[in-house]
This record gives structure tokens, C-alpha cells and sequence, in this order.
């Protein structure tokens, strides 16, 4: 038979299972090393073209201004070979009702049929994924520049933060003193209790220091890392970065245009950072150009950006849901590979096309 007539090769409808958050921690958890190594390759295939990565899709709502569901769809190549879409709310004044301001599902869908594979818990992932992004820049830029922070300031204090210190100190980060500020003064005790808890403390020679003030915390600080809630800049004082830290910008909101304008700034993908009203956004609007951007992250690894040792370097990264898939696939694929994949029988009912 000629090969214009072959029989097509055999494709079936997919299992659809659902992924709990117990199991996406219980298979993320303790292989922090292993997941930033797993964002860096993901980094690098959407660097290359192996992703495709539209803009996110912002839900707002005229009766609730603060809050908003964000979509952000992605299909990556590469080995993991899966398309999808994350759908995360964020409504800050779930923290007033102690429940976390954010909530998440990612969905997976077979390359080859499109089909759902999974819906999984996603904040966890959200939260694994910036964390592990954050740790991993934090070492590459701190390479590029030449020396090692000591002293890490956590500007906002919580779900974030916490992951972000877990994944600083997995991946060999020590520390000679740790600030911590929030404009919630339980939280910030919070949050040290659980510094102390980790084992962060004067047993292992690091000083937790709580700060009142903004402009202490960061003056204090060679890694400083923003994870507010913040709708709009509200640090707007260059001056308080004169002593050049290294400044994860991971809530993107933080920053006022001048604080950037007189930094050297790093971003995960231009055209996704630049937009709605990001701090980066909002610095292109003031100066109506992007020359005050150094470069990419993966720009400063492949060293076709460099920089400067006399200006703050400030990295604001936008998370890109290609890696929240990666992550999301490499969870499903453990979790198939060990037999723990809870698959919803029959959850497709229409499975032939004639019936």
C-alpha cells in the first residue's frame, strides 16, 4: 500500500484525572534542587521557540476593583509535550478572613487529541514555580555580577515569601542576617515564627531582625525580595537603593518607574512583563521607550547582557504559565509512574464520534 494511503496511526480518547494539592506537595516537596533545574530547561525551550505562550487574559470586576482571575494558556515542546491552560484568582481580601489570596487550577491537555489529561490543585505550583523562578535568577545574577548577597530583606510576608526562603536555603543559600517587613505587624511575626521554626536563627548564626520601615528593610539588605499584594508602586525613593542590592521584583508592583530608571532592570519575557500596569509598564509609559531594560534573564546567562556593579540590579519577572505547565506535567507524569494518579472513570461520556 502506497504511503499516501496508510491507515492513520490510532489515537484514542485519554483518562481524565484529578490531581489533589496533597499530591502536588507530597511530589514537589524536599526536590526544591530538582524543580528550579526543572524551570531553568523550561526557561531555556521557551528562549529557543519550544513554547507558545499568548498573553495572559485579566477577569476584573466593577463591584470587587482589588480582585481579579487571571488565564494564562501555554503549550510547551520538548520532552513534556503538553498544552493548557492555569486559571488563578486573586482576591486580596481573603487574607482579612485568614484563607490565602490566591487559588488556582491548571488543566492539561493531551498534545496529540487535545483533550483534558488532568485538572490539577495549582496554587501550590504557582507558588513552587515563583520561588523556584526567584532562586534560580537570584544565583544567576548574582554570578553575573560577582558577589554573593548576605543579608536578604522579605518585603511581604506570606505564601510567597515562605516558599521563596525555602527554596533560597534548598538550593544553598545561608544567610548572615534575614529582615522582614510587612505592613501587617502579625504577619511579620508570623513569618519570623516561621523562620524560627525552619531553623533560621541565632542556632545556625543568623540574625531575624523585624524592621518597621520600608526604607530600613531595604537599606539593610543586599537581596531584597518584594512579595506584596500591591495593586500600584508604593516604594518611590531611588535613594533607598544607593548601596546597589540585588532586588527580586517578584510582585512586579512594588516599584515606582524612577526606582527602575535608576536601575539596571532584568525581565523573564519583555512583551509579557510590559503590560498591565506592571511597575516595568509603567516606567515604558513614562519614558515612552524600553531602553531602560538591561536585557533577559536568559540574556545574562548566555552573557549577551551584562551587568553593572555601580546600580541596583532589579529582576522583574512576569511567571510565565509555560512554566506552571512544565511543572504541572512533570507532577501528572510522577504521579502516573508510581500508580497514584486518581483518574475519574468515564468522566468523558461521548467517545465515539457516531455514537
Amino acid at each position: 500500500m502506497s504511503e499516501q494511503y496508510a491507515t492513520p496511526p490510532a489515537i484514542t480518547v485519554p483518562p481524565f484525572a484529578v490531581i489533589s494539592g496533597a499530591q502536588v506537595q507530597h511530589t514537589l516537596r524536599g526536590r526544591e534542587p530538582d524543580v528550579v533545574r526543572l524551570v531553568e530547561d523550561t526557561y531555556r525551550l521557551h528562549s529557543e521557540g519550544e513554547s507558545v505562550n499568548p498573553p495572559s487574559y485579566f477577569l476584573r470586576f466593577p463591584d470587587r476593583p482589588n480582585a481579579r482571575i487571571i488565564a494564562l494558556p501555554t503549550s510547551i515542546g520538548g520532552g513534556a509535550r503538553v498544552d493548557g491552560i492555569k486559571w488563578i484568582s486573586s482576591f486580596p481580601d481573603n487574607v482579612r478572613s485568614g484563607i490565602p489570596r490566591a487559588s488556582a487550577v491548571l488543566i492539561l491537555n493531551d498534545h496529540d487529541t487535545g483533550y483534558p489529561l488532568a485538572c490539577l490543585e495549582s496554587s501550590i505550583i504557582s507558588a513552587t514555580r515563583t520561588a523556584a523562578m526567584a532562586a534560580s535568577a537570584a544565583a544567576a545574577l548574582s554570578r553575573a555580577r560577582g558577589s554573593r548577597p548576605t543579608r536578604v530583606g522579605f518585603f511581604g510576608t506570606g505564601l510567597i515569601a515562605r516558599y521563596v526562603h525555602t527554596f533560597l536555603t534548598a538550593t544553598g543559600w545561608t544567610f548572615d542576617t534575614v529582615g522582614v517587613h510587612d505592613t501587617s505587624a502579625d504577619s511579620a511575626a508570623g513569618f519570623r515564627a516561621h523562620l524560627r521554626a525552619a531553623g533560621t536563627g541565632p542556632a545556625t548564626g543568623t540574625r531575624i531582625t523585624v524592621h518597621d520601615s520600608p526604607e530600613e528593610l531595604i537599606r539593610s539588605s543586599d537581596l531584597v525580595v518584594f512579595a506584596t499584594v500591591a495593586p500600584r508602586p508604593h516604594v518611590t525613593t531611588p535613594e533607598w537603593f544607593d548601596h546597589n542590592p540585588l532586588v527580586l521584583h517578584v510582585s512586579l508592583r512594588d516599584l515606582a518607574p524612577e526606582v527602575l530608571l535608576a536601575s539596571a532592570n532584568v525581565v523573564d519575557d519583555v512583551e509579557h512583563c510590559l503590560k498591565a500596569d506592571t511597575s516595568p509598564h509603567l516606567a515604558e509609559q513614562l519614558t515612552g521607550s524600553r531602553d531602560f531594560l538591561t536585557g533577559t534573564l536568559h540574556d545574562v546567562t548566555t552573557g549577551r547582557a551584562v551587568l553593572p556593579a555601580d546600580r541596583p540590579v532589579v529582576f522583574s519577572p512576569f511567571g510565565l504559565g509555560v512554566l506552571d505547565l512544565a511543572l504541572g506535567k512533570h507532577v501528572y507524569d510522577e504521579l502516573t509512574r508510581t500508580g497514584q494518579l486518581h483518574v475519574i472513570d468515564h468522566f468523558f461520556h461521548e467517545r465515539h464520534r457516531y455514537g
